[in-house]
């Protein structure tokens, strides 16, 4: 039997794609567990990522004519009492506060004090919260609508935590909207959901199918639920994002009302909308590789990291002129994803040892620079998407020159690459056998990995998510475009107008 190839991830996703997971985060430096349960410490190369994303997103989101503002952390108990299915979907996952200050206990420790009158809920997600604002904001047509997003935290007491996918604390954004009418409300939701899809593929190069939740995963006391679903390379599902009509639900639970063109009292129609720092971890499992971290160029923090390498002081003195001459040249340059960056390597370190931390980090280019390099007026370079192994010189007008159209071949690399595992991954079936076989590992040394999507005609009932609880499966989504071909419901018999998405999922 041939020897597996040495990798610089221990152990791979083939192995244990869990545990491979948690490596390549600790190897590119993105983040720590915290002193705090269940709680990440975002490190800098990791919290770079989670910037980028954010300044494309909230860019997107002003170009849509939305703006930025900030509500409060904490809301009070009653308000989620008033929407009595919402505050079912989040009672178990609150952290609540209880006292307003710590006072000297009996056995020298600090003990609570100072019981608050009412109970407050640190912010899980901010419809209540939001939605009694807006009622003192809107009294008239022509209050609205109005198109608020803000960049937050928030806290849900997970019991089972993964860094990035499912922390107790998170950074995300959330969107907050309120609208005269109810088509507004459904364009608003789509339109956002349409941005999310637009951000994932385009930026993380990452494809995504966008549909609705059934109601057993909808959103709580939304009315509709749409969301994306991307495949991870073990080909479970991960839902990306999530855009909900809420219809007027929060709106009469808050009291938003408003008067009409004819003087009449009219409720409000709300939605809401938000991605998070899940993306940083859906980013990983898209592209990452048994050598570490790959970041798609639209996102990486630094393009290229040139590696200056010398023997002696008279060697520095004339590579580290010609890698300071080349990052000037290189940081002129313009690609599809704006301004391309550039870091100089110079730590006094040995060369493989530096060469790895960057692979392991996932930056985009490698460029070794020698005394040859310099004689010759070339770059030794190495391109991430394409493995450790693949290098080559290049001249360096031609490198240069030549930057802007690399880096944005790698994005089309990488995004076909996950478009192609997912299409390999993905069936129609329309048979319950088949259907239970393709959920069903082949081989159990390896249960992580198997299976993949799964589009089935379906009749939503209980009877179906019985069917698919056995085998750990959830409907993802009921995907909203090239899916008008009614069929028979492969559990039940009954007719079917549409297919679902059906996968394992994190």
């Amino acid at each position: 039997m041939a020897k597996a190839p040495k990798t610089a991830i221990q152990p791979t996703r083939e192995a244990n794609y869990p545990k491979w997971y948690q490596a390549v985060i600790k190897a590119s430096d993105l983040a720590e567990n915290s002193h705090v349960r269940g709680c990440m410490v975002i490190k800098p190369w990791g919290y770079a990522l989670w910037e980028n994303m954010q300044a494309v997103l909230d860019g997107m989101f002003k170009e849509t004519g939305h703006q930025n503002a900030y509500f409060p952390l904490f809301i009070p108990m009653s308000f989620l009492e008033k929407e009595a299915e919402h505050v079912d979907g989040f009672a178990k996952e609150c952290a609540v506060v209880t006292h307003h200050r710590l006072e000297p206990g009996p056995d020298g420790g600090l003990v609570p004090a100072g019981k608050l009158e009412e109970p407050l809920i640190v912010r899980p997600t901010s419809e209540t919260i939001i939605g009694a604002t807006y009622a003192k904001w809107v009294q008239s047509y022509r209050d609205l609508p109005i198109l608020i997003n803000q960049w937050a935290n928030v806290v849900r007491w997970e019991m089972r935590t993964r860094m990035f996918l499912r922390t107790a604390e998170f950074l995300w954004q959330e969107g907050h909207t309120c609208h005269a009418t109810e088509q507004e409300a459904l364009d608003e939701t789509r339109q956002m959901l349409d941005v999310y899809a637009a951000f994932a593929e385009d930026y993380m190069a990452m494809p995504v199918i966008k549909g609705e939740k059934t109601a057993d995963e909808r959103f709580p006391g939304a009315v509709s639920t749409l969301s994306i679903e991307a495949m991870m390379q073990d080909r479970k599902a991960l839902q990306a994002g999530t855009s909900h009509f809420l219809g007027q639900n929060f709106a009469k639970a808050q009291e938003i009302k408003f008067q009409d063109q004819n003087g009449q009292e009219r409720f409000a129609w709300t939605t809401s909308w938000g991605v998070s720092t899940r993306l940083v971890g859906a980013m990983i499992m898209t592209h990452s590789d048994d050598d570490g971290l790959v970041i798609p160029p639209r996102l990486a923090p630094k393009h290229i990291v040139l590696l200056p390498i010398h023997r002696s002081d008279e060697d520095r003195v004339t590579v580290m002129e010609y890698c300071d001459s080349l990052k000037k040249e290189l940081e002129s340059q313009d690609y599809n994803g704006g301004k391309v960056k550039v870091e100089i390597d110079d730590r006094d370190i040995r060369g493989g040892e530096k060469t790895w931390h960057h692979i392991k980090r996932g930056v985009p280019i490698r460029a070794e620079v020698g005394p040859r390099d310099v004689e010759s007026g070339s770059v030794f370079v190495g391109r991430r998407d394409l493995g450790v192994k693949e290098k080559s010189s290049v001249p360096r007008d031609e490198f240069v020159a030549g930057i802007g159209k690399m880096l944005d071949e790698m994005q089309t690399n990488l995004f076909e690459k996950a478009a192609t595992m997912r299409k390999e991954h993905t069936r129609e079936i329309d048979n319950l056998d088949e259907f239970t076989a393709f959920f069903t590992p082949e081989n159990t040394n390896q249960p992580e990995i198997h299976g993949g999507f799964v589009l089935s005609h379906f009749h939503e009932c209980q009877e179906v998510l019985d069917a698919i609880k056995k085998l750990k499966v959830t409907i993802r989504c009921v995907p909203l475009e090239d899916n008008d071909q009614p069929g028979t419901c492969i559990f039940t018999g009954k007719p079917a107008e549409k297919r679902a998405v059906f996968a394992k999922a994190y």
